[in-house]
């Protein structure tokens, strides 16, 4: 009898020692993962670069990381206006259509100018152009839940979610 005692207490010991009153996960703390943003200014697009300009990084990305790229489009109350690309122009008069686009590596983004007749599109489109290419790394993206979700076309939507520092973009020349 008093070996059943000790069996039975025993394993009365090993099961209540993995019950906890706390379920809340524990709060997940990245420390070594960072968005972050290149800023590229006087970009220009002309026939001697196809329409097109390499955005090289400061230092290579992982393979996993996102890249959004947003072009600033204007100036409204003092605030930048900064559009997620691709940004698609079509004009009343149907003569001229073109789209900026983008693809990109771990080491550049390439930003290009797709259309018709380019080289006569006006300079104010296609000369001194102000690029940010934003990293998010990939964990963040597919963490999302569809409550949560971010809207990527609004910049300050994404700045803020991925708590950027906006003193802290590296601008690239």
């Amino acid at each position: 009898m008093k070996n059943l005692t000790i069996i039975v207490a025993f394993i009365g010991m090993i099961t209540l020692q993995s019950c906890s009153t706390n379920n809340d996960p524990a709060p997940i703390v990245d420390n070594d993962t960072i968005s972050e943003v290149f800023e590229y200014g006087n970009v220009n697009f002309t026939t001697g670069n196809g329409f097109s300009q390499i955005l090289t990084y400061p230092h290579q990305i992982y393979t996993s990381d996102m890249v959004l790229v947003y072009r600033l489009s204007g100036i409204f109350q003092g605030e930048d206006i900064w559009k997620l690309q691709p940004e698609t122009f079509f004009f009343d008069d149907g003569t001229l259509d073109f789209e900026y686009n983008f693809d990109f590596t771990r080491f550049d983004t390439n930003v290009y100018m797709d259309g018709f007749d380019l080289a006569n599109v006006s300079t104010s489109y296609r000369l001194g152009q102000v690029f940010r290419v934003v990293i998010v790394p990939g964990y963040f993206g597919n963490k999302q839940s569809s409550a949560n979700k971010v809207n990527f076309n609004d910049y300050n939507a994404v700045i803020k979610a991925y708590h950027i520092d906006e003193t802290k973009i590296i601008k690239v020349q």
